[in-house]
């Protein structure tokens, strides 16, 4: 029997193909393999003077693609990137925050490529005298302290903390970018707000570690967080010199950092209404992380709200930096075996619990509030007003709605209403 002329034509076509697929196929895996040991290519030299984003995005495009992002506007239930006036939301709070700057204006934040240009733009900066300190985490701000302080940074930023903000604002350009937490030369994560540095070196003096530099003894882990902590913590301007403070010598707990401003007699104003002493939370969300089961399992920050991504042969950290809510299946299902739907069910369901309690705990707060200006605003209610106050502002201002630490959150607002509570029977005890 003769051989099949087509038979061998039809074998011979597929064996060509075959080759030519499986050629492209090592061609592939080859291209992708070389793309991994060489992640980046160095078009442009990077020095501690690069401040612009878009120069590091040269070498790094698919980051600098990512920082772009956070200029997009994403809502979550209780925040994401949508900026929107708290205080028209949550009329509350303009009692509450009576003669201080935030009851002109007090607006939920946007990305960080409007770090800059919104801090510019409140009425809090504008109508009122504040100092170069708040440019340590909205602006790309080293290479000033280093100027001011004649290339020593940490007395650079003494001087521009000193400095009238506006004043200061000249001395730089632009938001927080790429410097603020890779070293140009090595790309490495590290801190470089001096204000970190000292409060880290406080804290972990508490714990009895003398000396502590995160640049040289954190793990990378710790790192992915402290990069974050360097600005999304509480401080205070301590002194004339209105340097930039994190209360952390005690601890990291609430009750930790009220006793280190109770210790020093620290009191950001007298409330215009009850005249009690009152300290302003900033946005602890540092702090409230670190005593949550996040933290506990070695979960970084970076880890939810910037989850790593595939592209090509590349593994990288989203650098949009936003709501791990926006992400959930990069940013919770790696851990948790659920469905997208159901983290963000769980998530909402934390949230919508915390919500109803600060909402519970601002109006007992008001009630005090009101209870004090009508009268009996003895020292024992004025006192009880401050912890109180305290309580509900640690909690409203850290921007997770207590999904952080849970357990912690619940405690601290529990805590604000008995507070309250106390103050209402002791005004009333003041008055009779």
């Amino acid at each position: 029997m003769k051989p099949n002329r087509w038979a061998y034509l039809g074998l011979s076509a597929a064996v060509a193909v075959a080759t030519f697929l499986v050629t492209l196929l090592l061609i592939n895996i080859n291209h992708r393999q070389r793309e991994a040991r060489a992640p980046f290519v160095e078009v442009v030299r990077l020095t501690e003077a690069t401040v612009e984003p878009a120069e590091w995005g040269r070498n790094f495009p698919r980051e600098y693609d990512g920082f772009k992002r956070t200029t997009e506007m994403q809502a979550t239930k209780y925040g994401g990137s949508v900026s929107f006036s708290h205080l028209d939301k949550d009329p509350r709070l303009k009692r509450i925050f009576a003669g201080y700057a935030f009851e002109l204006e007090y607006n939920h934040p946007r990305g960080h490529a409007y770090s800059l240009q919104d801090q510019d733009n409140t009425r809090r900066t504008r109508e009122r005298p504040q100092p170069g300190s708040c440019l340590q985490c909205h602006a790309s701000i080293l290479p000033a302290y280093r100027k001011a302080g004649g290339g020593d940074i940490f007395k650079g930023f003494e001087i521009v903390s000193s400095m009238p903000f506006h004043e200061a604002r000249k001395l730089v350009d632009h938001p927080v970018g790429c410097l603020e937490c890779h070293d140009p030369a090595t790309m490495q994560l590290r801190v470089t707000r001096p204000a970190f540095l000292y409060g880290i070196r406080a804290l972990k003096k508490s714990q009895g570690i003398q000396n502590y530099d995160p640049n040289t003894m954190a793990s990378r882990q710790e790192m992915r967080s402290f990069v974050c902590g360097q600005c999304h913590v509480e401080y205070y301007f301590a002194g004339e010199h209105k340097i930039v403070t994190y209360p952390w010598a005690q601890g990291l707990k609430m009750d930790q950092i009220e006793a280190y401003y109770d210790q020093i007699s620290f009191t950001d104003w007298k409330h215009a209404l009850t005249g009690a002493p009152i300290l302003k939370a900033q946005h602890p969300e540092f702090e409230t992380y670190s005593q949550g089961i996040h933290a506990r399992s070695g979960v970084s920050c970076a880890d939810c709200h910037m989850p790593y991504q595939r592209q090509g042969a590349m593994k990288i950290s989203d650098h949009q930096v936003r709501s791990p809510l926006l992400s959930i299946e990069r940013s919770c299902l790696p851990c948790h075996p659920y469905s997208a739907a159901e983290m963000k069910a769980r998530v909402e369901a934390i949230q919508d619990r915390h919500a109803a309690l600060l909402s519970r705990a601002e109006d007992a707060l008001v009630a005090l509030i009101d209870d004090l200006e009508a009268g009996g605003g003895s020292d024992a209610a004025l006192r009880l007003q401050r912890k109180a106050q305290w309580r509900v502002d640690f909690v409203n201002a850290e921007n997770s709605m207590g999904f952080h630490a849970p357990q912690e959150s619940a405690r601290i607002l529990a805590e604000a209403i008995d507070y309250a509570r106390q103050g209402q029977l002791e005004a009333l005890r003041s008055r009779h």
